[in-house]
Formats: structure tokens, C-alpha cells, sequence
């Protein structure tokens, strides 16, 4: 416990300072909820959110999934579209040139998130899927890059995603800065996001707030989903 609170008294210190330099330098602007959201929940399936895979995360049980629930109601109740992402390879041979990763298998574990095994890449049924949510499969980490998200999003209307999932270094944080690059309004849901390094989330999230996203807690996010409707009636 100790180790873990002299973490965050070091990152604490080191957010003070990088936030003086980058609001003087304009940094940290918001960008605000726009009039359509959709919710983009990326790699919450179970070789993340379950205990004993290379990729499992932390935080799942008591943050990520209770936060994940609260979104997933107000979106369903109040018809925003829900878009579930989710990652496997169907070639986990580091030495077959048909890799279906380009190069990324020469770093990470990428055989544990064999095709094969559904299990693996089906979305925890804590927050399983419904009727009429998408369920997309990506290759790489940006879940934008290579994929048809970018169009299904459009044609739907979606001026802003709300972005949940792990993690916070990678997969979330470049479907983040590709959300921006596409044109949508891009907010990440503070506890809704995970990682498997100590410190890396609260990292990653402070860096992103500054330059590609608004940081949002689960219950502004909530707020936001359950009213958005009535506002554009108004």
C-alpha cells in the first residue's frame, strides 16, 4: 500500500508541474459533449477483465465493470448506439509470415488471444452484449485503424464517443486520439478505464485530458447520456 501511495504523490507532483507548463502553453482545452453520443467500449472481454491471461487487467471488478453497467443502462434506456470492441488473431505463430498483426505478435503475447477460443475474445457477460449492439472485432490497437467504425458511427449521427476500456497505454488511448483525428467529440470516462502497470491509467488519462480528450467521471457521463435527448428537444 505504501509503494502504491508513494506512486501517486509522485505522479500528483508530476501532473502540478506538466499542468503549469501546458496551460501556459494553451494545452488542456475542453472540447466539450456534442448532441449524439454513442459509447465505444474497447477490449473489455474476458482475456482482460478475468483473472490469469497475460492481458488481464486490474481494477475490472470494482471500478471498471460497476461503471460499465451504469453507462450500458443509460445508453440502453435512452437509445444511444453501444459499440462493443474486441481483439483476437487467427495466426499466433511468431514464425509464419501470414501474420493477420503485421509486426505486433514480435512483442506482445499475442497467443492469448487465439481466434480459436471465443472465450477468450467475447465480451465479459457482466456487460455482455444485447440485441442491436455491435460487436467488432479489430487487429490492431486503435480500434478506428483498419476498421468500419468511423463509417458506422457517421451514418448513425454520432457527433461524440464516450470511450471506456483497457487499456489505458494502448488500445484505449489510440481509438482515443483516431476518434479526435475522425472528427468526434472525444471524451474518455475516467473510471471506466484500465491498465495492468500501476500509475500508467492515471498517466495516461492526465496526458490525454491535456491534448485529445475530455476526462469525465462515470456520473457525468451518465448525466450527460440520460439528458442529452431532452436538451436537443428543447
Amino acid at each position: 500500500m505504501a509503494d502504491i501511495e508513494d506512486l501517486d504523490a509522485i505522479l500528483q507532483q508530476a501532473f502540478d508541474e506538466s499542468s503549469r507548463i501546458y496551460k501556459e502553453r494553451g494545452f488542456q482545452r475542453r472540447i466539450g459533449f456534442g448532441k449524439k453520443p454513442a459509447l465505444v467500449s474497447v477490449d473489455l472481454a474476458n482475456a482482460w477483465t478475468r483473472p490469469g491471461n497475460p492481458f488481464t487487467c486490474e481494477g475490472v471488478d470494482d471500478r471498471i465493470i460497476p461503471s460499465m453497467q451504469a453507462l450500458l443502462k443509460a445508453c440502453r434506456e435512452n437509445g444511444h448506439p453501444v459499440v462493443h470492441v474486441t481483439t483476437a488473431y487467427q495466426i499466433t505463430d511468431r514464425d509464419s509470415p501470414n501474420t493477420d498483426m503485421g509486426l505486433w505478435h514480435e512483442k506482445i503475447p499475442v497467443e492469448a488471444v487465439n481466434l480459436k477460443d471465443e472465450h477468450l475474445w467475447a465480451i465479459d457477460s457482466r456487460i455482455a452484449p444485447v440485441e442491436g449492439e455491435w460487436v467488432m472485432m479489430k487487429k490492431r490497437a486503435s480500434s478506428f485503424s483498419g476498421t468500419p467504425l468511423a463509417g458506422y458511427l457517421r451514418a448513425l449521427g454520432v457527433d461524440t464517443i464516450l470511450v471506456t476500456g483497457v487499456t489505458a497505454t494502448a488500445c484505449v488511448r489510440t481509438t482515443i486520439c483516431d476518434g479526435l483525428a475522425e472528427g468526434f467529440r472525444t471524451i474518455a470516462v475516467k473510471e471506466a478505464i484500465g491498465d495492468r502497470v500501476p500509475g500508467a491509467v492515471a498517466w495516461n488519462l492526465f496526458d490525454i485530458d491535456a491534448k485529445f480528450a475530455d476526462v469525465e467521471t462515470t456520473a457525468t457521463c451518465v448525466d450527460y447520456l440520460e439528458t442529452v435527448n431532452r436538451r436537443n428537444e428543447g
